[in-house]
């Protein structure tokens, strides 16, 4: 039998340019013939709990993933009972609703505090970076916020509502250059403790609360890397929300992963060991949230630089492992592994997108200025 789904194997890597213990770095080298049916039958989830499970490695991961996706060959596979079990559950039950709403703070941001520290810049921003004339991890994040800040056209004395604030980072960043006061708010209990230390002396209020609850007006909104976890039964209520906070010539901002096709469900493995009811929100898919409530003033797409940004997170996780090996196992630094560069494989591959999108509510008198370069 393994040899049966073997020689399937063979055949759907071939046009991918994948072969099976070759010489390339981005060839596979397989450990346990278990593996090739688990693959076939399990689809992602099989891929990458196998490779969890020490059956495969490949010197490139990313490259190897990149090569798949270019091929098309995850559409090819056959995709198991629990795969289209999750897949109707998420269609039939509302994943992110109030009450589920922290379950995602609680299996992911706060994995502890010291995993990021050690894998992000010095500010701390789990989100993609903007690389235009950066050289380092550390410069590509300042870019990106100066970026968000201009786009805003932030002023000092702005208030600033930041949904999704992580542990901080746009917020501190915005009090320190721009003189902004700014409420943020997370689902994650170890975010709040850590960003309340990191922006102590900045005018940075952290909330731990769902963002349906968020009441007040604010100058000015930012949501990064937030809307993933929203899920499209609630992206209607998500802009609604946003609506009701912002100022009447106020501008909001939101940087979000992006699908090339509307979703209901994100991957198997990804919703099982990494973001747990995520899902990558359409252009069809915001449009029609946004459509009624807000004007598009701005949607800038850059998704070509989450490959290098993924790739240095990689980096600092691999190079900080032995500071970090007492609380995550060898096990966990494969699924971490996986995550990291099976997603810088997939932006590369085109298939997943980097939007930032700038809203106002009435339009911009004489028109909204783009921001691009630096």
């Amino acid at each position: 039998m393994s040899k049966h789904y073997r020689m399937l194997m063979e055949r759907m890597l071939g046009p991918a340019g994948v072969a099976i213990n070759g010489n390339n770095p981005w060839d596979i080298e397989v450990h346990d013939d278990r593996f090739f049916q688990r693959a076939i039958t399990e689809g992602e989830l099989g891929l990458g709990e196998s490779y969890m499970d020490g059956w495969w490695d490949v010197l490139q991961l990313d490259e190897f993933i990149n090569r798949v996706l270019r091929a098309r060959l995850d559409e090819k596979s056959r995709h198991s009972l629990s795969i289209l079990l999750s897949v109707g559950l998420a269609r039939v039950v509302n994943l992110q609703s109030r009450r589920r709403a922290f379950i995602i703070g609680e299996r992911h941001y706060d994995l502890g505090n010291e995993l990021f520290i050690h894998m992000l810049d010095k500010r701390m921003n789990y989100s993609c970076a903007y690389w235009e004339n950066a050289n380092t991890l550390d410069e590509a994040q300042e870019k990106k916020l100066d970026l968000i800040c201009r786009k805003l056209q932030l002023q000092r004395g702005m208030r600033v509502l930041d949904i999704g604030c992580g542990w901080g980072s746009f917020g501190k960043y915005a009090a320190e250059h721009h003189g902004a006061t700014v409420v943020g708010i997370t689902v994650s209990k170890h975010q709040v403790e850590l960003g309340r230390r990191l922006c102590e002396g900045c005018p940075v209020e952290f909330r731990l609360m769902d963002y349906r609850d968020i009441e007040g007006t604010f100058d000015r909104i930012v949501s990064v890397g937030m809307i993933e976890h929203v899920g499209y039964k609630n992206y209607r209520t998500y802009f609604e929300v946003a609506h009701r906070c912002l100022a009447d010539d106020g501008l909001f901002l939101f940087h979000t992963i992006g699908g090339n096709r509307s979703e209901t469900s994100i991957n198997a493995w990804t919703h099982k060991y990494i973001f747990p009811n995520a899902m990558l929100p359409s252009v069809a898919q915001l449009g029609k949230a946004i459509e009624g409530l807000f004007v598009m003033e701005d949607w800038h797409s850059f998704g070509q630089y989450y490959d290098n940004t993924l790739l240095c997170w990689y980096k600092n996780i691999t190079s900080n492992r032995e500071k970090l090996r007492s609380r995550y196992d060898d096990r966990f630094f494969r699924m971490w592994t996986f995550y990291l560069l099976s997603n810088a494989g997939s932006f590369r591959a085109r298939r997943n997108q980097l939007w930032q999108i700038v809203l106002s509510k009435s339009g911009v008198a004489g028109g909204y200025h783009a921001v691009r370069t630096l």
